[in-house]
């Protein structure tokens, strides 16, 4: 499918292909928590197996990359943390207030884990890392990780409501340094500080 055709497709396809991606994050989520019987799983498998076998008949070859919305916006479909129709992401919707603040609310479970019955330490870095790009990224001009730094002040639980927030604290040249954090009710439990570079054209 061409990109021109995903751009004019772009609203229904987000209402065909977003459920998909929601059914196997639940079929993932499920499957770690699961202790039906080994006749079921070998015949859940069957399936599972056939499905993918259909789905497969229709993939590209290549990942997904970025696609323009009708607006020419961009969209990651297939990003780790926000992609649309990336069973491995949470995702999460961020929103971008008008003060610059970058911000998500969002709810990690059984996928997640590190120590038992918390996120691991990774994937927070992998959300942290991400909300802190987000504030520099411009349009038509792109933002990649130079540093991430992060301070882990207490563990992060599976099951709870978290947010996610940064911002920009200052810029020097095509650097942007962004600061941020993970917190859940009781407060943060993930402080992060990233330095962000904007390649020269």
């Amino acid at each position: 499918m061409s990109d021109e055709k995903l751009c004019i497709d772009y609203s229904q396809l987000e209402s065909v292909y977003g459920p998909l991606a929601e059914s196997i994050r639940r079929l993932v989520d499920v499957s770690i928590r699961t202790e039906a019987d080994p006749t079921t799983i070998a015949a859940v498998k069957d399936k599972i197996d056939s499905a993918t076998e259909e789905l497969e008949a229709s993939a590209r070859p290549d990942p997904f990359g970025v696609q323009l919305t009708p607006d020419g916006q961009t969209i990651a479909w297939g990003n780790a943390v926000v992609g649309l129709r990336n069973p491995v992401a949470p995702p999460l919707v961020l929103h971008h207030d008008p003060d610059g603040l970058v911000w998500s609310e969002f709810v990690l479970g059984a996928p997640y884990e590190g120590p038992p019955e918390h996120v691991h330490g990774g994937v927070s870095a992998l959300i942290l890392d991400h909300v802190l790009g987000a504030t520099a990224h411009r349009p038509g001009k792109p933002a990649y990780t130079g540093t991430l730094t992060l301070r882990y002040r207490r563990r992060t639980a599976l099951g709870r409501k978290l947010r996610v927030e940064a911002h920009v604290e200052r810029t020097e040249g095509v650097k942007t340094f962004s600061v941020g954090h993970v917190a859940d009710e009781d407060g943060v439990t993930v402080e992060a500080e990233g330095v962000f570079i904007h390649p020269r054209q």
